[in-house]
């Protein structure tokens, strides 16, 4: 994940791009070692399962699940930091809990409960600290007028022999 954030960073590029890029690569990589790491796995071979329609509509929709996944987290790690991408990825282990006890009637056990309830302190803070850190650079980054650098003694706008040289702002100079 860090890898992924000094990327995007040192090569100047949206999460979308980044994606783009890498997904042919590891689309391939998994084509070529998927059927061997199955076998290897299961002692069966990937093509010899009898394929049904809601099989196969499990695969694909298990395929868009993942390419979201993906870009989701291109765009959260390019966005915000591979540390937020954690807290996140712990906030969804505690959804997907907190929904399997809920709609799935599964049992909590206090390891369970114990679990999210640091995980949610741990969350809160990290925000805390976060929104406090933000605070802080924007105060230090808003600098008073009398502390602002003087104004460039150079010109934006200027034509090449020097005549009628012209500010941004409409003030004219002649030479």
């Amino acid at each position: 994940m860090k890898l992924t954030n000094t990327i995007q960073k040192k090569l100047k590029v949206s999460s979308t791009q980044l994606l783009y890029q890498s997904a042919p690569y590891q689309a391939a990589i998994l084509f070529a070692t998927g059927p061997f790491v199955d076998r290897l796995l299961t002692n069966r071979s990937v093509f010899a399962h009898k394929y049904t329609t809601p099989v196969v509509g499990f695969i694909i929709l298990s395929c868009l699940i993942a390419v979201s996944v993906n870009f989701s987290t291109f765009l959260v790690i390019g966005t915000t930091s591979p540390v937020t991408y954690q807290v996140l990825g712990h906030l969804k282990t505690c959804l997907v809990l907190s929904f399997g006890y809920t709609l799935l009637h599964d049992p909590f056990t206090m390891k369970n409960i114990l679990g999210i309830l640091v995980a949610i302190f741990g969350m809160a803070l990290y925000s805390f600290f976060s929104v406090r850190e933000s605070k802080k650079k924007s105060t230090n980054d808003a600098l008073p007028v009398s502390q602002m650098p003087d104004k460039e003694t150079e010109p934006l706008l200027a034509t090449k022999d020097g005549s009628d040289i012209k500010k941004a702002n409409g003030v004219s100079h002649g030479c």
